[in-house]
């Protein structure tokens, strides 16, 4: 009997896929439906200090392998989401993704959201806010500061997404990895930007975004096959996982777990139980009885 049932930082999820913190969860709505349609568990929207309203339109360019988004991190406030949660139990792990210009900032989210989150992933790569994200999490010691920060504000685990917009990936997961992270994500999105050519200019209103989809995934597969080999915490591998053929391509990278956004916008809320079937008939297929017995198998 095949089980894809599995635990990281001490948390069960009842398979490795996990909802991406992006377009497709912004409200609890979103992350029930994507339980229901076969999530593991959830991240929502990054959240901030401030309600931050995002760029104005166009913020999405479909291309043919993947979108290029440059949403503006919108999001209600630690206050507005707190509110907008109020009422709801969910019966899946809720990751809260929190981002700050500053370790405090991180720090302050995390102590007043610690009542609701399962664990917390820490933004340190969106690739089109100013003074957030990537700027932040592009040197190694402010990915340093800023786990170092969360941990000593919350006892719940602290997950680091990482930048794929530099030297070394590497660099940042030891940095995370020596400050007490309980693990790391990646990648975010790649910098990246699309061009109307009858109107001569960018197309996104922020003219500068973040790449996401199937053309990502030779990208992230090698940045979590990297972090696999160097980290002994777990690695959540993001990034053009569309088919059952990717996910398990990423766990015999060494992913512990998956998370899924772009594919969401692109094939559906399906893609969740599609993409556990096929790992399920792989397992079976192929004579594993669980998730973990082919995590970094490619490694050896």
């Amino acid at each position: 009997m095949v089980s894809l049932e599995v635990e990281l930082f001490g948390i069960r999820f009842e398979n490795p896929l996990i909802l991406a913190s992006g377009i497709n969860d912004k409200v609890p709505e979103q992350w029930i439906r994507a339980h229901e349609e076969g999530a593991g568990g959830v991240v929502t929207k990054s959240i901030g200090i401030e309600p931050r309203k995002g760029y104005d339109n166009p913020t999405i360019v479909e291309l043919p392998y993947g979108l290029i988004n440059a949403m503006g991190l919108p999001n209600p406030g630690w206050k507005g989401f707190l509110e907008m949660v109020d009422g709801y139990t969910f019966d899946f792990p809720l990751i809260v993704s929190i981002f700050g210009g500053t370790p405090e900032e991180f720090a302050f989210l995390a102590e007043k959201l610690s009542d609701v989150a399962d664990a917390f992933e820490l933004n340190l790569s969106c690739p089109h806010a100013k003074g957030y994200g990537m700027e932040i999490g592009q040197k190694p010691e402010n990915v340093y500061e800023v786990v170092k920060a969360v941990k000593d504000a919350t006892d719940k685990p602290v997950i680091a997404k990482l930048t794929p917009n530099t030297d070394d990936i590497t660099k940042l997961g030891l940095a995370a990895e020596k400050a007490g992270a309980d693990g790391v994500s990646a990648i975010n999105t790649l910098k990246a930007i699309a061009i109307d050519i009858y109107a001569r200019r960018p197309i996104l209103s922020n003219r500068v975004g973040g790449y996401s989809g199937p053309g990502v995934k030779p990208v992230a597969l090698r940045a979590v096959y990297d972090l696999a080999r160097t980290l002994d915490i777990p690695v959540i591998g993001i990034g053009g996982i569309t088919t059952w053929q990717d996910a398990v391509e990423f766990l015999l990278a060494g992913a512990s777990a998956l998370q899924i956004g772009t594919a969401v916008s692109l094939r559906g809320w399906k893609v969740f139980r599609e993409i556990n079937e096929g790992i399920e008939r792989y397992l079976e297929e192929e004579g594993f009885s669980r998730v973990k017995d082919i995590v970094g198998l490619a490694l050896e």
